[in-house]
């Protein structure tokens, strides 16, 4: 292992590093396992994280979805659920406050963020239809097509590679984009799906100005923008600390504009909004809005609790507000950084800006040796939890799944593993283990082999999928 050093959070020398703005409350023991447990653990699971019991695991960065500490506000909120069936006054304040920070019209609640998915696809797809966006996401996508369409990545090219520099690597192509309106015509186009920040880019966020010539662009064909605004705010921070002209500007405004250039948006509050469970569809088109808020009635529950209890609306209308504190989001940033600062004097490979929510090393370079029928990232993930008990998450060919017309692997050209950090609940000192635990893997990387692919379930398969070693 390696010499243990000093870190300054990533900050410049002769600077004095800032600490978290909050105070531990209230703790959960976490449990150690010997190597030979998580040997007999890892291939219960099939080599799949998904599949592990998280009394199994060390370091949870599988997700930061729903992972997050709550306030000691969004606890006490919790106490004020108005538990009715309808017309929950807890629904009233989760709308005005997305009405007030996000500033679209409409408003329906969803258990989750593939709620809104299903219900926005439901609503605006028609079969053969075509959707551009930059870069997919895999529930996104799957909704997207279930309904009929068909998905176009229209990210800039800096976007699949892991080692360009370029602040906003998750803008729009607009070559891309007007080169499809061309082919398949507007009319076939029921949206642009706009994502801020690009999970599956590493993170990597989309300029204002790029936002504003999306909107441009796609104003003078007809065609409508719907955001994925799960990580919006992580979004806002990027903008305002590289974007010329918004140094200045609160989170709080820069939202607000970034918003106002898309139609709606799909939530998942599982991120940016702090808590466990909910999400949103939001819209500013009152027919759309009709249409999902009579869907949601069948998917999801009635349309002013939308699969969510009172208390869970409660604490999102106090995570939306938390969100964009900008002590709140600089530490949450900076603690992704401080893990990439660490990892890139070592010489690990990762995508570069580090993003807003995760470390994604590049498992192709990690190992060189495998293929990607031998899934180099499902094997990094393994090995890191053979090593140390910390659970990451596969984000490459597994996850891109199957093209629906041939059957054949979508083959992305990043295969990353993603170490996502949950927002509020490890140290710094739990970063120091992860980041010892990876240079330990890269050093090993060379005797690696490989997985092969045992069980592959029918939809979404990243999440159920078992493997054995080569």
């Amino acid at each position: 292992m390696s010499t243990p050093i000093i870190h300054t959070m990533g900050q410049q020398a002769g600077r004095r590093s800032w600490a978290e703005p909050y105070k531990i409350k209230m703790v959960e023991p976490l449990r150690t396992t010997t190597r030979e447990e998580r040997e007999r653990a890892i291939k219960e699971a099939g080599y799949n994280t998904f599949l592990l019991h998280s009394a199994d695991v060390y370091i949870d960065l599988l997700t930061d979805s729903g992972t997050s500490a709550m306030s000691d506000r969004q606890w006490a909120g919790m106490m004020l659920g108005d538990e009715a069936y309808a017309g929950s006054a807890n629904y009233y304040r989760l709308e005005a406050a997305i009405q007030k920070y996000y500033g679209y019209k409409y408003i329906i609640p969803t258990h989750q963020g593939r709620g809104a998915e299903n219900l926005l696809s439901q609503s605006a797809i028609k079969p053969g239809d075509h959707v551009p966006g930059n870069m997919y996401f895999t529930t996104t996508r799957f909704h997207q097509e279930h309904a009929g369409a068909t998905f176009h990545d229209i990210i800039i090219d800096d976007a699949h590679d892991t080692a360009s520099a370029h602040p906003f690597k998750g803008d729009i192509d607009l070559g891309k984009l007007q080169a499809l309106i061309d082919k398949v015509g507007a009319d076939k186009i029921p949206y642009v799906c706009m994502a801020a920040t690009v999970n599956m880019a590493g993170g990597q966020p989309i300029s204002m100005a790029n936002a504003r010539a999306v909107r441009e662009l796609t104003a003078k064909h007809g065609i409508k923008i719907y955001l994925d605004a799960t990580r919006a705010v992580e979004n806002a921070y990027f903008i305002k600390e590289r974007e010329a002209g918004y140094a200045d500007q609160s989170l709080e405004a820069i939202l607000l504009e970034f918003c106002s250039y898309s139609d709606g948006a799909t939530m998942s509050g599982k991120k940016d909004h702090l808590v466990n469970i909910g999400g949103w569809l939001a819209t500013n088109d009152q027919e759309l809005f009709e249409e999902a808020r009579n869907l949601v009635v069948v998917y999801e529950g009635l349309h002013t609790y939308g699969g969510m209890a009172g208390r869970d609306m409660e604490a999102m209308a106090i995570g939306i507000e938390e969100s964009v504190n900008v002590d709140y989001m600089r530490s949450r940033i900076g603690q992704v950084r401080y893990l990439g600062d660490l990892l890139d004097q070592w010489g690990i490979p990762f995508v570069k800006p580090v993003g807003g929510h995760a470390i994604f090393l590049d498992a192709r370079a990690f190992y060189p040796q495998l293929t990607q029928d031998q899934f180099p990232s499902q094997t990094l993930a393994a090995e890191l939890y053979l090593d140390s008990g910390i659970r990451a998450m596969e984000r490459g060919i597994v996850s891109a799944g199957r093209n629906q017309v041939t059957g054949d692997h979508h083959r992305p050209k990043l295969e990353l593993t993603r170490l996502t950090i949950p927002r509020r609940v490890y140290t710094q000192a739990h970063m120091d283990v992860v980041a010892e635990s990876v240079q330990h893997c890269y050093e090993q990387r060379a005797k690696v082999t490989g997985l092969n692919m045992v069980y592959e379930p029918k939809y979404l398969r990243f999440f159920q999928a078992r493997f054995e070693r080569r």
